[in-house]
């Protein structure tokens, strides 16, 4: 059994289902992020809840004392990850961390432009026994950030044009961070971690429109439309940016990889994005009609 596990975004969508993995294997889990008292709604007693703010140097020491493996997840309003992440990867090497599982991004290795990047090379270069986990695309963004346009507008609007994209559901990832973090066959290694399809986002629509049993559209607006639509619904501009540049991978076709090591690791295959919207159905239904409802 390895000494206690670190989580850090334990109340995010991948960190969550790491955090509900490791506790169902008996693992001692110190769920970590900003608000402590969310992390203790959401688990209960059943996790040590902790303080680990990016932004704020003196809250690392206390969160990787006596912690043997890091589950490291860069949050999405971080970009200046020299300032933040890595220090936060260096007082964990400083506290005696000996291992740090970090979810990267797919490509990331050649994209000098993502800041997991930065992360990835820091990693290489400091000593501590390291595992990337270089994802695909979250099914389970369909259901957070692009939620409401599929409810609400029976439409999904993101600008990447015909291309594919190899999705992956988040509790694969997170099953393969559960053995990264638990098994000593992971370290210092690199994993792609897609599911078993790629498909452009036609074919998604026509997915939804199968088991919501209404259609959905897919808009395909421009580059340009997408930013000006985000930006009057309030996303913030950093975020709009990220967004914006990801969807431009996938319209140059760079997003459509698929790799065989989620299917190798976990011994089955992925989880398709069909099984996906049918276990996450519920999340899309229409809102309900109040103008229909009788008075009172």
């Amino acid at each position: 059994m390895v000494g206690k596990l670190l989580i850090t975004g334990a109340t995010g969508n991948v960190g969550a289902e790491v955090v509900k993995l490791l506790l169902k294997n008996g693992h001692s889990v110190c769920a970590a992020g900003t608000n402590v008292a969310a992390i203790t709604r959401q688990f209960g007693a059943a996790v040590e809840a902790t303080v680990l703010d990016f932004g704020k140097p003196a809250t690392f020491a206390p969160a990787f004392a006596g912690v043997e493996r890091v589950f490291l997840m860069r949050p999405p309003a971080i970009s200046n990850v020299k300032q933040t992440l890595i220090p936060a990867i260096d007082a964990a090497q400083r506290a005696g961390v000996q291992q740090i599982v970090f979810l990267s991004l797919i490509g990331a290795d050649q994209n000098r432009f993502v800041p997991h990047h930065q992360v990835e090379q820091h990693l290489l270069t400091a000593g501590l026994a390291y595992t990337f986990l270089r994802a695909g695309f979250f099914m389970q963004n369909l259901n957070t950030t692009h939620r409401r346009e599929i409810q609400e507008e029976q439409a999904i609007w993101v600008p990447a044009g015909r291309g594919k994209t190899s999705f992956i559901d988040v509790r694969d990832i997170a099953a393969v961070a559960a053995l990264a973090l638990t098994e000593n066959d992971h370290t210092n290694q690199a994993y792609a971690l897609t599911g078993s399809e790629a498909l452009d986002y036609e074919a998604v629509a026509t997915l939804f429109s199968a088991v919501l049993g209404r259609p959905i559209t897919y808009r395909n607006p421009s580059l340009r439309q997408f930013i000006w639509r985000q930006h009057r619904r309030g996303v913030p501009l950093a975020l709009n940016a990220v967004m914006a540049g990801i969807y431009t991978t996938v319209r140059l076709g760079w997003a459509g990889r698929i790799s065989a090591d989620t299917g190798n690791l976990l011994g089955r295959a992925p989880i398709t994005l069909r099984q996906y919207i049918e276990d996450y159905s519920d999340c899309w239904s229409p809102p309900a009609d109040t103008s229909k409802l009788p008075p009172g």
